[in-house]
């Protein structure tokens, strides 16, 4: 499953979302890496996985999680013949005494998490190194304790120290010198204790300047007198130093010595770390874990798209059982995409062990592939390429469809003309079926519906909607194929029935009964009379419309005397007559002469600006700038 099909289902947002709740850079870099697998036994280990840790945190107020904050660095230090500093090496520390707590911590919670407590047995204690570490560092610094020398060598400096200052104060508290002294502190200038002189008098205090201040009218002078003791003492220092990387270098090699084990822990930790992120992502949604199928097939029961949580209104179908392929039809904005998507994202959560918003009952099959083709909802300046782009798509997914893939389609046939789009729905969807895959597609064809009802394999589909309220419910019905609900919004908005049942009677060459319960019968009356001073020219305008086809603003049209193309600027008036924008003029055309391609409610997205098609950039310019202020001179020049 590329990432191209992960991003068109949203999977990079799931994963991002996981990725929140881990506390180390590489358990987020694991999630990010997070892929599906279709291997029943590998998927069923990471759903318990996910389900035992999510039992832990519900029953456990905190786990000793570590967020391994630059192990991974000190790591690669290692074998190069430079010695760990101390805080790396408190790192390391922190890391093992880590693993000794989660040993600690899983102890006795095999009844609760068999699985994941036993990933505990794969961490090293390394209790000889913690120790040694323990001894010789505290506090990010190399402790005293740390060797015999060490130890010796800073007594010996903290006396010497005491014979510095101790000679200091004795300056500091001499009458004869107080007037030259600048105050009374000592102070440290690169390794050497001196005090501050006035610069007028720094003559009368005999020693080395070290430092003076940003003024200039304050020197550091290391007296005459401590020269001597401070030379002893940086003697000191320096063996000091010397002896602190001999023991930083043999606690690096220790920490060497022990790199494999170290390794394996960060591997540990870094797991744990990614399962308890999953199962703080599984309480967030309300997840549960579902039942594993090793056929390809779906029944999802209430299930819900994770990034919508609560606002998404349950989805339940069954796929692949009955049938092998699923035909949501019925208007746009009604939840056909959602569903599909909702669909193709939580069986690839499934099969990467994480728990998805439904319930437990819910059933899902392992499927070798996941193949999308969803709109991108280009406007029509792209339809053409959209329409290629996504054919080339179906191409590959014909390439690489099989008795284990699921395939999703959303509005298929869609970016052509209506007739050869719905054939080529048709075809696609048969060759599908014949290489086995599981299919689930929507289509506005109202022609689909019936390939589906009489295909054997198939299933109608459609999204609920409310004629009371005149919206969608977004809910799906099984079974039951979709409608345009056209007849029933006109019947809500006190249209005639017998109008409708006429509609009803051309369009499906049925009779069909409409309800007229609350509805007024003078209304009805006054749709149905008949005025005889109006009669004749209503006879005559019904007879144009009858004739002549109607068009809207951005319909897709073609000319086929002029073999062109063009959207229309303007529909019809009164005498037949279409203002079609073609190769970027306006021309006035009879409606008998043009051929409706695609109408604009399928092309553009809704509240569409149409001066993106048929204004220049000049004029959108200043049709922008006037709606903001008055301009003296600016005008708008129309091309007739």
């Amino acid at each position: 499953m590329n990432e191209q099909t992960m991003k068109t289902l949203e999977f990079d947002k799931i994963r991002s979302e996981i990725a929140y709740y881990a506390l180390s850079e590489e358990a987020k870099g694991e999630i990010q890496k997070m892929k599906p697998s279709h291997d029943k036994h590998v998927v069923q280990n990471r759903l318990n996985e996910t389900t035992e840790a999510k039992g832990i945190i519900q029953k456990s107020s905190s786990v000793p999680l570590h967020g391994l904050h630059g192990i991974i660095q000190v790591m690669k230090q290692l074998n190069k013949g430079v010695a760990l500093r101390p805080d790396q090496l408190t790192t390391v520390l922190d890391l093992i005494e880590s693993g000794r707590k989660m040993k600690q911590f899983m102890a006795g919670k095999e009844w609760l998490a068999p699985t994941i407590s036993s990933y505990v047995h794969s961490l090293y204690e390394l209790t000889d190194l913690e120790e040694e570490l323990k001894r010789a560092i505290r506090n990010g610094e190399i402790d005293d304790l740390a060797s015999k020398e060490l130890g010796r060598i800073r007594k010996k400096i903290t006396v010497y120290e005491e014979r510095v200052k101790e000679k200091l104060n004795q300056i500091l508290r001499s009458s004869s010198k107080r007037k030259a002294l600048q105050d009374t502190i000592i102070s440290d200038r690169n390794g050497h204790y001196v005090v501050a002189v006035k610069k007028e008098y720094r003559k009368q205090i005999k020693g080395t300047v070290h430092d003076q201040s940003s003024s200039g009218s304050t020197v550091y002078i290391e007296p005459e007198e401590v020269r001597k003791v401070q030379v002893d003492l940086n003697e000191l220092k320096a063996d000091e130093y010397l002896e602190e990387q001999r023991i930083l270098s043999r606690l690096t090699g220790e920490v060497e010595r022990y790199a494999q084990e170290i390794s394996i822990n960060i591997e540990t930790m870094t797991h744990y770390d990614y399962i308890f992120a999953k199962a703080k992502y599984s309480v967030a949604i309300d997840g549960s874990q579902v039942q594993l199928s090793p056929e390809p097939m779906i029944e999802l029961r209430n299930g819900r798209h994770p990034l919508l949580a609560k606002e998404a209104v349950p989805l339940t179908l069954e796929l692949g059982k009955g049938y092998k392929g699923l035909v949501i039809t019925g208007p746009n904005t009604g939840g056909k995409t959602v569903a599909i998507k909702t669909v193709g994202l939580l069986a690839m959560m499934v099969q990467c062990g994480l728990h998805i918003p439904a319930e437990k009952s819910s059933l899902f099959g392992m499927f070798g592939a996941i193949l999308v083709d969803i709109g991108d909802g280009q406007s029509i300046e792209q339809s053409l390429s959209t329409f290629s782009s996504r054919i080339s798509n179906i191409i590959t997914i014909l390439q690489d469809a099989g008795p284990d893939a699921l395939v999703i389609l959303d509005e298929l046939g869609s970016g052509t003309d209506p007739g050869e789009g719905m054939g080529i729905a048709v075809s696609i969807l048969e060759q599908l079926n014949r290489l086995g895959a599981t299919i689930l597609s929507t289509t506005h064809y109202s022609e689909m519906k019936n390939f589906a009802s009489a295909h054997p394999d198939f299933e109608n589909g459609s999204m609920e909607f409310d004629p009371e309220s005149l919206r969608p419910t977004f809910k799906l019905r099984i079974g039951i194929p979709g409608e345009s609900q056209a007849f029933a919004i006109a019947l809500r908005l006190g249209m005639h029935p017998a109008i409708i049942e006429r509609a009803h009677e051309i369009t499906y060459q049925e009779k069909q009964t409409y309800d007229k319960r609350d509805q007024r019968d003078w209304h009805y009356e006054q749709q149905l009379k008949s005025k005889k001073v109006d009669d004749q020219p209503r006879r005559q305008k019904v007879q144009v419309e009858k004739h002549f086809e109607q068009f809207a603003i951005g319909d897709s049209v073609a000319i086929p005397s002029m073999e062109e193309k063009g959207i229309v600027y303007k529909p019809i008036d009164e005498f037949g007559n279409v203002i079609v924008m073609m190769n970027g003029k306006k021309e006035t055309i009879h409606a008998k002469r043009l051929k409706l391609l695609l109408p604009a409610s399928e092309l553009y997205p809704e509240n569409y600006d149409f001066d993106i098609l048929f204004e220049s950039v000049e004029n959108r310019k200043k049709k922008k700038l006037m709606n903001r202020k008055h301009v003296d001179g600016l005008k708008i020049d129309y091309e007739e």
